[in-house]
């Protein structure tokens, strides 16, 4: 049941994750899922939030493991809010099981119950001790000041599935990995986070594509990654990002030239996207009176392992530069786009920043 999953509303309330705060909320996370595997089960979980993933783990983990085979059968439901009313999830939930100890009913697509989600309170003040009621209210945020809140927080287990911020998708992969029983570098979890963006779905099925083809123990590199997922250990903007930094022509230029090769697999949109965040990221380290890799991962809330990076960056670019390559990436993001310009090659456009930013 190690899931690496993050959001629990039940011990976290409202905190912003930092990296430190994606352990302590895995941890409260792992808390929900053990007691289920307990059997220390509570009458309704109300399942919310913008990330999604997080939702489907925790109702697949009950729809797979609360019942036995044989159970389900008669004493297992899934329904979907498109196609029920409040009333009908009520009407359900007041059954008793056949046969069982108690029964499953699973509320997907909840949100499409917005409108009257509210008429729940009275079953959540009193919810049927032999029915586990699940519902899946994604994309939405539960109005803390109404009743159902209140009443779901004393009754249940109410869970908030958070997106995570883009410089928390590593991290994220690092502590999903260990506690599975894999490792990865910094470097490959970086790769990963980068080429997949946010999309934990995403990242968690290319995850499961390497723990299928790796043994446990197994620390996964950069090699693995190319070998495994087809992503480029040297060719990708974790790279680019490192060699404009180091003010390395050579090495920037090859990328840029495989990124023209390869348009479709480098979108320019990405690769502007992270450029515009490493440059503004440089003048965030500009702005610190002492500038060492503590205090440097402590305002770009990243791993002290790439402070380093940042610190010779901005030896190489000062302040006035890292302003200067800002307004460059918005024209050259413009361009991309057709504004002002012919279509122009995505690859051009980036040789034309790298002459104007690195010469």
């Amino acid at each position: 049941i190690s899931l690496g999953l993050v959001g629990s509303e039940m011990c976290i309330r409202d905190r912003p994750y930092t990296n430190d705060k994606i352990i302590l909320a895995l941890q409260d996370l792992q808390t929900i899922l053990t007691d289920i595997k307990n059997r220390k089960f509570k009458p309704f979980y109300f399942l919310y939030g913008e990330e999604a993933f997080f939702i489907d783990q925790i109702s697949d983990y009950i729809e797979d493991n609360v019942l036995t085979e044989e159970e389900r059968g008669f004493n297992q439901m899934t329904l979907y809010g498109r196609d029920v009313s409040v009333e009908d999830i009520v009407s359900n939930a007041k059954r008793y099981p056949m046969m069982a100890e108690r029964q499953v009913i699973i509320v997907k697509e909840a949100q499409d119950l917005s409108r009257t989600i509210e008429k729940l309170v009275s079953y959540a003040e009193n919810p049927q001790p032999t029915t586990l009621l699940v519902v899946c209210y994604k994309y939405k945020k539960l109005d803390k000041r109404k009743k159902l809140y209140k009443a779901l927080n004393k009754e249940g287990v109410l869970f908030e599935g958070k997106k995570l911020y883009d410089n928390q998708i590593s991290p994220w992969i690092i502590r999903t990995l260990k506690s599975q029983g894999y490792g990865i570098t910094q470097k490959a979890s970086h790769m990963l986070a980068e080429f997949l963006g946010s999309d934990l779905g995403k990242v968690s099925n290319e995850l499961n594509k390497l723990k299928l083809i790796l043994p446990k123990g197994t620390e996964i590199t950069p090699e693995h990654i190319e070998e495994n997922i087809g992503i480029s250990k040297d060719f990708n903007n974790f790279e680019l990002q490192n060699a404009i930094g180091e003010k390395n022509k050579l090495k920037a230029h090859r990328i840029i030239n495989y990124f023209s090769q390869n348009p479709k697999d480098n979108p320019i949109v990405l690769t502007s996207a992270l450029l515009f965040s490493f440059f503004s990221k440089l003048l965030q380290v500009h702005s610190l009176s002492n500038i060492n890799d503590k205090s440097v991962a402590t305002a770009l809330g990243i791993s002290p392992y790439f402070s380093k990076d940042y610190i010779t960056a901005a030896r190489n670019y000062s302040m006035r530069d890292s302003s200067k390559a800002i307004s460059l990436l918005r024209d050259m993001d413009l361009k991309s786009k057709g504004v002002d310009s012919n279509a122009i090659p995505s690859g051009d456009l980036l040789k034309e920043f790298l002459v104007k930013i690195m010469d």
